[in-house]
């Protein structure tokens, strides 16, 4: 299990490479690592640009013999009003394109997003290796 404090650009980047060596460990194509890291870097940009500070943690899964990366991205920030429409491809708040949480729905496997308005926000995400 790894931790990733997200309190800056450099973090970004930690975070994404230690999600390429995670995939790397768990046997994925090229392909899926590459998935993970954009998920990885999707959410770890949200933390910076909402909440400013938050952390990733990662996860090697490994159920009847399937491996999988689990992605947990956890802030403490302004949380989000509408998760509905948070989740819609073009929303956004920040005047960004509004891809970030779409993005990383389609990207990965499985994704649950809670959030309590002025709490923070928890997204889940797994990605599952190809058989």
């Amino acid at each position: 299990m790894e931790h990733i404090p997200i309190r800056a650009d450099t973090d970004v980047l930690a975070a994404r490479q230690k999600g390429r060596a995670l995939g790397l460990q768990a046997g994925f194509s090229s392909i899926d690592i590459t998935l993970l890291a954009t998920a990885i870097s999707e959410l770890a940009r949200n933390i910076l640009l909402y909440a400013h500070e938050g952390e990733i943690e990662l996860r090697l899964l490994n159920e009847g013999g399937r491996r999988g990366i689990m992605v947990i991205a956890r802030d403490q920030g302004p949380g989000i009003v509408d998760i509905e429409r948070a989740l819609q491809d073009g929303f956004s708040t920040s005047g960004g394109l509004g891809l970030g949480l779409p993005g990383v729905k389609r990207l990965m496997d499985t994704f649950e997003l809670k959030s309590t308005y002025g709490a923070g926000t928890v997204v889940t995400a797994v990605k599952w290796e190809l058989r």
